[in-house]
């Protein structure tokens, strides 16, 4: 099985952008823990970020035939992107949507997801952790 770990806008900085909210944790130090996790698992596991919507649909696209799920983080583009929506929604590959803080407690615009129509599932609030946890909803989707 192929997972593809998508990061939107951002999320390239984390443990230097706003720590309180997202943790002291590196993007790198992330990246690592992933991979970590799916050596463990046995599961091939492909990373990408960009602060680009463009690359992010170009990125969802190329998945399609590629990729078994999708763990997607889109930053800033839950809440704006359309065109991130009908990528998901065009390769019909099951997707988990990832927040690391908990975005129901925060401003009301993070409240809104364009990207959760086309996912099976949201974690949100679990920090870091939350990517693990998807990874895992994917595997016992596909009976792994």
């Amino acid at each position: 099985m192929k997972i593809l770990v998508i990061n939107g806008p951002n999320l390239n900085m984390l443990g230097i952008r706003e720590p309180d909210i997202y943790g002291a944790e590196t993007y790198r130090a992330l990246c690592a823990r992933i991979e970590a996790f799916a050596r463990e698992r046995g599961v091939e596991v492909e990373l990408y970020q960009s602060n680009h919507e463009g690359d992010l649909v170009d990125k969802l696209q190329a998945a399609y035939g590629d990729a078994d799920g999708i763990v997607i983080n889109p930053g800033a583009y839950t809440h704006t992107s359309v065109a991130l929506l009908d990528a998901l929604k065009a390769v019909s590959i099951p997707a988990v949507e990832v927040h690391i803080s908990d975005v129901s407690a925060r401003e009301d615009f993070r409240r809104v997801s364009y990207i959760r129509a086309a996912c099976i599932a949201t974690i949100s609030g679990h920090g870091t952790k939350g990517y693990l946890e998807a990874m895992e909803l994917l595997l016992k989707e596909a009976g792994k």
